[in-house]
Order: C-alpha cells, then structure tokens, then sequence
C-alpha cells in the first residue's frame, strides 16, 4: 500500500485564481485573466471544449479583459511588476504580441467602458491631472483621443456609456465620504441624486435605455440600494433596499427588462434577480458563497466567477432550465474536503459596547498546535469574508487557527460604521483587536500566550502599531508592506489618493498630535518580538522606506528580525513563486517559536 506525502504548502499556494473574465457575443468563448503557467495572463477557453489556451505571456496581472464587438481583437490592461501604472493594450483574437493603445511612461490609464459599436473606447487618465484624473474617449480605427471630463476638486471616474453614446455618467470623488454621480449630456452636467450637499456615495450606474439609467447609492440611506433615474424628466425613484444589506455587483439584463445584483452583510453574500416590470426581487441559489463578478448573455444565461472558503476562484453559468453548471475545475491540489477549513463566524461586543464580527478558522483537532494567528485585514475600509484564501488553510493544516475580525471601519455593516476608522486608524480598530482577543481567550478558543499576528497593507499597519503598543500579547510578528510612519504614508500616497487621504487618514498640519499617536514609529523602542518584514520594490502605495526604518531600527538594537524585499512585485503578490517564498518563508519564522 502506497503512503502518501500529507499536502505542501505548493498544493494551497498553486491553487489556480482567475481575477476578471468577458464572455462573447456568441456565448461559445470566455476570456479570462488568470495565472495558470504560475504568472497572470489572459486565456481564453472555448465553452464547448472546456480547456483553455494562451492568449498573452505578458506575465503581468490583467486590470480588465474585454471582447471588442468585431471579434478580430480584445482589450485588456496590466502595469509592470506592481507598479500600477496601468496601460491599455490590443490583442489580436489569436493571442500574440499586445499592441498600446493607451500608454505613457509613469502614467495611469483606467479602463472605463467601450462603445456598443466597439469604435470608442472610454477611460480614465492620469495625464496632465495626475491629482483629479481626466475622463477621455479614444477612436479604436484612428488613434484619436479627447478629454470629455477635466477631473476637478477630487478624482473622476467613469461608470458607463449609454447605448447611443449621447450621455455618459461618471463620478466626482470628494474626499473620503462622498462619491457624486453625474450625467454629462453634450454641455449639460447632470445630478444622479436630489442633492450633492449631504455626504454620500454612487457606487455603480448602469444604462437600461438611453433615458433610463440605474444605480447603487446610499444616498440619505446607511446601505447601498437599487435606484434609477430618467434622464428627460430628472426624476430619481428608489427601487429596492434590503435592511442591513449593502448592494453591489449590478449587472443589466435590458433584453428581459430585469437586472441582478449581489446583497452583501458582512462576511456574506447574497445573489438577487429584480423585475423592473413587476418590482419582485427573487434570491438565486448558488453552489459558491462570494460574487466576484457577473455577466449576463444575450441568451439570458447568467456567467458569474465565484469561490467560497474551501472553493478557489471558478467559473460558473446559470439558465433557468439547466440551473448552475461549472465551467471551470479549478481545485486546491491533493487536498480533499477534509483537509478544509471552514469558518465560524464570531460575534462579540468590543470595549465601548460596538458589536464586531469575525471569522475564525480552526485546525483539525489532531493538528492544532494551540496557537492563534491574529489577521487584521487591509483597507482599512475593507473586510474579511468568506472567500477562498490559501493563507488561512494552509495555517490550519500547519495546526495554527486564525481570527480575523472585521473590527469599526470595516466594510458590509453601514456608512457609520465604515467611517468609525476616519481619522482614528490606530485608536478604535486596534481596540477592537484586543477587545476580540480578550473574548476569544475568555470563551476558551485560543491562549493568551500564544498568539501571533500578521497583516499587509492596512493590515501590516495594525501588526506593526500592535507590536509597539501590545508587544506582550504576541509572540512574534509578520508584517507585509505595512505603513510604519502616516505623514510618509500620506506625503507619498499615489496622487489621485490625497484627497481622500486626507479624510481617512488625516492632515498633516491639522491632525499632527493624532498622527504622531497613531504611527507605528513613534513606538519603535517599545517593538521587542521577533518580526518579519515583506516588502514589494515597486509598491506605489507603501513606499519600501516604510519597511526600511523598522528593519534598520530593529537591526541596531540587536534585535531578531528578517526582511524580504521583492524586487518584481508592488503591493501584493502576482507571481506564485513569490508567494511560495513569502509565505514559505513566514510559516518557517513562526514554526521557530511556537
């Protein structure tokens, strides 16, 4: 009888991820972005066939893929190495070499929508407006380009064309808590909602009719709902809210005069079918838990990329003769289902009476080491939801358990709550943490001696302020690319970011004393653990020097501390064998001092 090697941490790490996808106008071929040679690339896949085949060797993360009406080429976006400077390029329909046709060195462009007839391409541009950005439109057969919009006061954005080109809708982003929609219809600029004087934010607009468009706002609400707006007549209608449910992922089906959208609370999700004719909304049954992203064909077949805890990123298509059928068979190699974890979901009341909701991820019982990792996520204005994450499972099967609260400031739970982190990042959220700690302990679910943390971005932020203000909670740390000093953070933030900056994080001038308070530098000598630090060269949100003056600082102490810069990444990880050595490395480190 053969025995069997237990799986590595390559089966949870080579697990296949797909980040965007476009379906064509026959609905016999997908595109899709995904890192099957180890490297994102854009592939496409024949539906009758079911396997796919190289289109681009870029090697580069892909901001968007899309079919061109023609079908003789496709559109999609990538940086270089994680520097997002983002750039549009042409591919021919059989793969091959990507022609620009949107690039300019160190400069951003953002893919906003394309023409019905596939002859304007419409986008956002850092050009000459590196602060606001400026709206453009390209001429696909010409190469000529306009600026339509002159970003102003904050970043625009650009939502959608509608079907005859003669109206766009597009954002202006003022600061961090408001996101005002517009409707630009030739000179005219036209006001989404009945007022720009009360805070709020439009997350999409999508276009029913050239007079019709619909949109998710919160407009006067905590959640995010389904309205629409007629442009001849300037009326505004709410259509349907859910309580306690922020609405997303709005998709239009106009063959069928029906639209479908994703409910969101929490660490959850729910996937809904809304009749414009008769105001019924239907909940649709799915075999995944998260809504990456869906498409609607001209069949009325719905295409949606989904994954769930123990269920990497698939494809999948719904009809309602034939129900859910799965496109693709992406699985985490070797392991089976008993070799997954799935979350329960935690919630508990933190030191001001606040409720805070968690997942927590426990180890076979004949594996646990008990030991706890703590996972304060990025963002700040994000959360951890039940999604696929190789990180997790894999520290389960390595006999870890991981609890990640979704702690004030943290997305799915209302505006108010989301805004609980402005200006305050390391007071309430990093109360919240210990609050969750001191429960969990209490409740018998892990020791307070044995904790670890790790976290990137926002989250390597909260590792690195806990590790000066809670060293002795934690045993050692992990830090990814997190801030370490808020003025650095503010004063080299990408351009288009500082405006809101200046609301989620503060002032220079005016929130000096709270930024002082609230960086993790200001307690440097307090940082005794061990640490690891992972820093990407090419990260334009978390300079390198972050992670520089902790490791140096670390160093001229004596102090036990490693550090890992990758050279050909930004803020993330892009390349499998990068994670494969970042994370190889990071369980290596805590195994040391378990």
């Amino acid at each position: 009888m053969f025995q069997f090697p237990k799986p590595s941490i390559e089966s949870f790490f080579r697990t296949i991820n797909i980040v965007d996808f476009d379906v064509n106008a026959t609905e016999d071929e997908i595109l899709l972005s995904s890192n099957l040679n180890g490297y994102y690339n854009v592939w496409a896949m024949r539906l009758d066939e079911r396997y796919p085949y190289q289109l681009t060797t870029a090697n580069q993360m892909n901001s968007f893929v899309k079919y061109t009406p023609g079908g003789n080429y496709f559109l999609t976006g990538y940086d270089t190495d994680g520097d997002e400077n983002y750039h549009i390029y042409a591919v021919k329909s059989s793969g091959g070499e990507p022609v620009a046709v949107l690039k300019a060195e160190g400069e951003k462009f953002y893919y906003g929508d394309l023409a019905e007839d596939g002859q304007h391409l419409y986008y956002i541009t850092s050009v000459d407006n590196p602060n606001f950005l400026n709206i453009g439109r390209v001429n696909l057969e010409t190469g000529d380009k306009e600026i339509l919009i002159k970003g102003e006061k904050g970043p625009s954005y650009l939502y959608s064309v509608s079907p005859d080109e003669s109206s766009f809708a597009f954002s202006k982003e003022l600061g961090n808590t408001s996101s005002f929609g517009y409707l630009a219809k030739g000179q005219e600029i036209i006001p989404l909602t009945p007022s720009q004087k009360k805070p709020h934010r439009v997350r999409q607009v999508k276009y029913l009719t050239d007079d019709q468009v619909l949109l998710l706002t919160n407009y006067e609400s905590e959640f995010y709902y389904l309205a629409s707006f007629e442009i001849s007549t300037r009326t505004f209608t709410k259509l349907v809210a859910f309580d306690g449910y922020e609405l997303s992922n709005l998709t239009v089906d106009r063959e069928r005069n029906r639209v479908y959208f994703v409910a969101e609370r929490g660490v959850e999700d729910r996937l809904y079918r809304f009749d414009l004719a008769t105001n019924e909304a239907t909940l649709l049954d799915r075999p995944f838990d998260m809504v990456n992203k869906i498409r609607i064909g001209k069949s009325g077949a719905i295409y949606a990329l989904g994954r769930s805890t123990t269920f990497p990123a698939n494809l999948f298509e719904y009809t309602d003769t034939g129900g859910w059928e799965q496109i693709t068979q992406h699985r985490i190699i070797g392991v089976d289902n008993e070799g997954l974890t799935e979350p329960e979901v935690l919630t508990y009341n933190s030191f001001d009476g606040l409720k805070i909701e968690a997942l927590h991820f426990s180890p076979n019982p004949e594996l646990d080491n008990g030991h706890t990792i703590l996972w304060p996520h990025g963002g700040p204005q994000h959360a951890v939801r039940k999604t696929f994450t190789p990180l997790f499972q894999y520290l389960c099967s390595q006999g870890f358990s991981v609890f990640a609260p979704n702690f004030r400031g943290s997305t799915g739970y209302g505006e108010s709550f989301m805004r609980l982190v402005n200006k305050d990042w390391g007071g309430g959220p990093r109360l919240d943490i210990i609050a969750g700690m001191d429960w969990l302990d209490q409740q018998g679910k892990s020791s307070s001696d044995k904790w670890f943390c790790i976290g990137g971005s926002y989250g390597g932020y909260m590792t690195l302020l806990l590790h000066g203000r809670h060293a002795d909670r934690f045993k050692a740390f992990v830090d990814i690319f997190g801030p370490s000093n808020l003025f650095t953070t503010i004063e080299t933030a990408p351009e288009h970011w500082k405006e809101s900056d200046r609301e989620l994080i503060g002032d220079v001038n005016e929130d000096r004393e709270k930024l002082i308070e609230d960086s993790p530098m200001t307690y440097i000598d307090q940082m005794t653990k061990p640490m690891l630090v992972i820093q990407g060269a090419n990260d334009p949100r978390v300079v390198k020097v972050e992670s520089d003056v902790i490791v140096d600082a670390m160093k001229k102490r004596g102090q036990d501390v490693e550090y890992l810069v990758l050279e050909d990444e930004g803020h993330g990880f892009s390349k499998t064998e990068n994670a494969l050595k970042v994370y190889s490395l990071m369980v290596s480190f805590l195994q040391k001092y378990v």
